[in-house]
């Protein structure tokens, strides 16, 4: 299916790796400008090279710090000054720490509020005007499926990513018609955070080894394999584009049927 985003240009943030990259590349192969942005330069750097051997669009690399408003301001910038405007935004973040409750030191809380809440807020506010100037404005933004459902040992990611939901869902009615907002809730998808976790539950004792921590994760899910992140970024892609232009205001679950609700 051609998603008609040739000539778009898209900013999809925390993309030097993870679903934010695989959300960027789905972009990329459908021709649009696409900016990433990372906090690692070196990472950065090998991300704007994978992109460049499959778009056929232009590639802007930011290196960026997503928890400091002035550093999301001059992401947004640059990417409108480069593709001259933007028409779609995806969010991104890294994940907080694996935690339990009583683990967690009141600083870690104000961390994953800026991480996973600040950073969409402060980027969506950058990218509105821009947003607004398009005939096809979107954002997507990538959380978790721990908005509907929680997750032991992930205390901070469970408690705070619900405010990006709420958020979605209150924008997409104030944005409307002129730009649409969605959300995509990932479940179990074979990225790095997916290895941070499973060794974090072997430290704890939940898995006795890496491999058996993969197989139960893969043995809870209906289809019976943990996801791969192109399948996010194709979904991110699709509703991004005109093809999803009376989507507005959902949070798609992308698990595999993992979520019960």
């Amino acid at each position: 299916m051609d998603l008609d985003l040739e000539g778009n240009a898209a900013l999809v943030t925390a993309s030097s790796r993870g679903l934010g990259f695989a959300s960027a590349q789905a972009i990329a192969k459908e021709g649009a400008d696409v900016a990433i942005c990372g906090r690692d330069a070196d990472r950065l750097d090998a991300a704007r090279a994978e992109l460049d051997a499959t778009a056929t669009g232009d590639v802007l690399a930011v290196q960026t710090d997503l928890t400091d408003p002035d550093d999301v301001s001059r992401l947004v910038g640059e990417t409108v000054d480069t593709f001259g405007g933007l028409d779609h935004l995806v969010t991104s973040s890294g994940g907080p720490p694996s935690t339990t409750f009583l683990e967690t030191e009141d600083r870690e809380w104000y961390g994953a509020y800026d991480l996973l809440v600040m950073s969409v807020v402060w980027t969506i506010e950058e990218a509105h005007p821009h947003l607004l100037d398009s005939e096809a404005g979107s954002t997507t933004c990538i959380t978790s499926r721990t908005v509907r459902e929680v997750v032991d040992g992930l205390l901070l990611s469970n408690a705070v990513r619900r405010a990006v939901t709420g958020l979605v869902k209150t924008v997409s009615r104030e944005f409307a018609p002129e730009i649409r907002v969605n959300a995509v809730l990932p479940g179990t998808i074979e990225t790095a955070r997916i290895e941070e976790l499973i060794e974090a539950r072997v430290d704890r004792g939940t898995y006795d080894d890496y491999e058996t921590g993969l197989a139960e994760m893969a043995g809870e899910i209906p289809l019976d394999r943990i996801g791969d992140p192109h399948e996010l970024g194709d979904v991110v892609a699709f509703l991004s584009s005109p093809r999803a232009s009376f989507v507005n205001g959902v949070s798609v679950p992308i698990d595999g049927g993992l979520l019960r609700s």
